[in-house]
């Protein structure tokens, strides 16, 4: 699991002309964890969360670290009634990722991607890339550039 991602992930951003670094570390699962073993801080880590509409649509929506999605605010700007939390299995089935795995680039999976704004405020961003073990460290604009997603604001 997540193997596949990983070699797609990497592939993609070479193939966008990307610069990034790769991250070789322990296991983590939270953002606090990440964020503690790259030696960054929480709001560099870029979460990345499979939500699902009322109407079973699925999307990846990003978010800095240390910041919660304002579930309301994305539905309206997604056109649907509402987003949860998409399951264990649905996460694995839509991403073959484990969740606290899942890397930003929706474009993989392929999932419908969301950034929020917050996010561009950094100089570097780090984000998990299918493994719970690898992780990429790059410029949040060259991300942006490389993967097109749509920005919006919807953290609380």
């Amino acid at each position: 699991m997540g193997a596949l991602e990983f070699e797609k992930i990497v592939s993609f951003l070479k193939e966008k002309n990307a610069k990034f670094e790769l991250i070789e570390h322990e296991p983590v699962f939270t953002s606090e964890q990440a964020a503690k073993i790259r030696g960054a801080s929480l709001s560099q880590g870029v979460k990345a969360i499979v939500l699902k509409s009322g109407s079973a649509k699925f999307v990846l929506a990003c978010v800095p670290g240390g910041k919660k999605i304002d579930f309301k605010k994305l539905a309206r700007i997604c056109g649907e009634k509402k987003f949860a939390l998409a399951s264990p299995n649905e996460v694995l089935e839509k991403t073959g990722c484990e969740i606290g795995s899942v890397s930003p680039l929706g474009v993989v999976y392929p999932l419908e991607t969301f950034f929020d704004k917050k996010i561009l405020e950094n100089e570097i961003v780090e984000f998990n890339a299918g493994l719970h073990t690898r992780s990429v460290r790059m410029n949040p604009k060259e991300l942006v550039e490389a993967l097109q997603p749509k920005i919006a604001d919807f953290v609380v």
